[in-house]
């Protein structure tokens, strides 16, 4: 499979993975920005990607920011479409007390390519019992 990248300024770099076995491409910021802490804000990547049809794109948080330093994707992971073609931009929040300082070329999130599946959606009045029925959030033990 090709990604195909749009570099929107000469600071920005591609995605590239890390290691042979990586799973997600690292995405890195554009810009220097101080994250407060306990506050959140967009982080610019400079790039535009084209993701085939038939697969989205996953944005993750970096396992090292977060350990290291509190800071996390807020919605994640985020989705893009394949028909985006829009700035990718990171919502990075840092969950931390200290305020964070992004500097331009860090890592700052991962990207994972993956195939999607729509599905015919259709009105049912019955649905199949199960044994865990409609019991919610931690229904299923720890």
């Amino acid at each position: 499979m090709t990604l195909k990248v749009k570099k929107l300024t000469n600071r920005a770099k591609f995605p590239q993975y890390q290691t042979e076995g990586a799973a997600g491409l690292d995405l890195y910021s554009i810009e220097d920005k101080i994250l407060k802490a306990g506050k959140f804000s967009t982080i610019s990547t400079g790039i535009v990607i084209e993701i085939p049809k038939g697969y989205e794109g996953q944005i993750r948080p970096r396992s090292g920011l977060a350990f290291n330093y509190g800071i996390g994707i807020l919605n994640s992971p985020g989705t893009i479409d394949s028909d985006y073609r829009g700035e990718i931009k990171i919502i990075l929040f840092n969950l931390s007390s200290e305020d964070f300082k992004v500097k331009k070329g860090m890592r700052i999130a991962q990207l994972i390519i993956s195939k999607i599946y729509h599905c015919k959606v259709v009105t049912e009045n019955k649905l199949s019992k199960t044994k865990r029925g409609i019991d919610g959030f931690g229904s299923t033990g720890m």
